[in-house]
């Protein structure tokens, strides 16, 4: 009675592990599919459960031609989860190139610190100190309301420029530049209630770069809508994903710039949307080659998942790239130290499937903010939003 329990137990499980390792497949944008893109490895980890069960059953009852099959599942589960992960190791090719950067040698560089310093956190003379310590010359801060603007204030003495909009409920995005910002503006690309913000930064040394900063709204959220007050069902994929899109069609659009992205995509690096983020966009992510850098849950490491980005085009090699504990917050920072390079000013090569999958996506994204009455003006057009001003 006890083998045949153990058996089931491990049937059940096996194919429990099967059926979400391939719902992230399903092409819908439904939270339930789209959550598990999230912990692979932990997924893989959990396959030796029933690998062990399985053992200890073959054992008790002697190996059999069953024993053999569900070991092939779950053997091939395990890779299926692992191949996300493993371009985010050493084994892989990097996409970013190393800096060479002989010792003495001049080379313009330019650091970047991108946090999510979660809006019911009050830590922030420790924030402050963490910035002031690292010293990035800009500076993203995302769910900034009201309390975080007054308690990050000291940062105007040392930045000169700054844009973003400061919003309540974890809404609040702002830049800070120790360069001058040629152009500054805050845009609301799906839904009114998400900002981000796109600034042309004036680099010495360097010259005019782009950067955009964003934080799309999380699958599986129970959103709260600022016209009634109500907490709406969870959130799908769709608004996320859009938002998404748009940014990489604006930098699409504009190529021959260099280009930095950063912020709490809220997706994974191995997800497709992520992926398909970046073939439009043609930017590149510095963690394939190196390492997963995971920055959420900064509290439980055992849950901890990539979804706090930074990528760059082909006009940066990368120094440094680190993250940076951020007290008090659920999130640790993201910072790069990235060195000038040549542009090859080459034009993004996505497919003709991959252009209309990313539309149907901003489509779709339109559809639900429209659904939830929070849609943007610029929902599906990816036009220019509201001018951005110091909070």
């Amino acid at each position: 009675m006890a083998a045949k329990l153990l058996l089931w137990t491990t049937r059940v499980l096996t194919l429990l592990m099967v059926v979400v390792s391939v719902l992230p497949m399903i092409p819908s944008g439904q939270w339930w599919a789209r959550l598990w893109e999230f912990p692979r490895l932990q997924l893989a980890w959990a396959l030796v459960v029933p690998l062990v069960l399985l053992a200890v059953h073959a054992w008790w009852n002697r190996p059999r031609p069953e024993h053999a099959a569900w070991v092939a599942v779950i053997l091939a589960t395990g890779a299926w989860q692992l191949s996300h992960i493993l371009p985010f190791t050493p084994a892989w090719s990097t996409e970013v190139p190393a800096a060479e950067i002989q010792p003495g040698g001049a080379r313009t560089t330019l650091k970047v610190l991108s946090a999510n310093v979660t809006y019911t956190n009050d830590r922030y003379p420790e924030v402050l100190a963490m910035v002031r310590r690292e010293d990035p010359d800009l500076l993203l801060l995302i769910e900034v309301d009201r309390a975080w603007a007054e308690g990050l204030a000291p940062l105007d003495q040392h930045y000169a420029h700054r844009v973003g909009e400061v919003r309540s409920e974890g809404l609040g995005i702002v830049l800070w530049s120790r360069f001058p910002l040629l152009e500054q503006e805050v845009k609301h690309l799906v839904s009114e209630r998400r900002p981000s913000i796109f600034a042309t930064v004036d680099v010495p040394g360097i010259g005019p770069v782009r950067y955009v900063g964003t934080h799309p709204v999380p699958p599986g959220l129970r959103d709260r809508i600022a016209h009634n007050d109500e907490t709406t069902e969870r959130r799908d994929s769709r608004v996320r994903d859009a938002e998404l899109m748009l940014v990489a069609r604006h930098i699409r659009r504009d190529s021959d710039n260099r280009w930095i992205v950063t912020g709490d995509f809220n997706d994974v690096a191995w997800s497709d949307s992520t992926r398909l983020f970046a073939d439009l966009s043609d930017l590149k992510d510095p963690r394939r080659g190196r390492r997963l850098l995971s920055t959420y849950h900064a509290k439980r490491p055992l849950w901890r998942y990539p979804i706090d980005h930074l990528f760059v085009s082909d006009g940066f090699h990368l120094v440094d790239l680190s993250r940076v504990r951020v007290l008090g917050s659920d999130h640790f920072a993201v910072t790069a130290t990235l060195a000038v390079a040549r542009k090859d000013h080459a034009k993004p090569k996505a497919s003709a499937e991959e252009q209309q999958q990313a539309r149907e996506m901003v489509e779709e994204g339109a559809e639900d903010a429209a659904e939830h009455g929070v849609s943007s003006t610029q929902a599906g057009q990816g036009g220019p939003g509201s001018k951005g001003s110091p909070p």
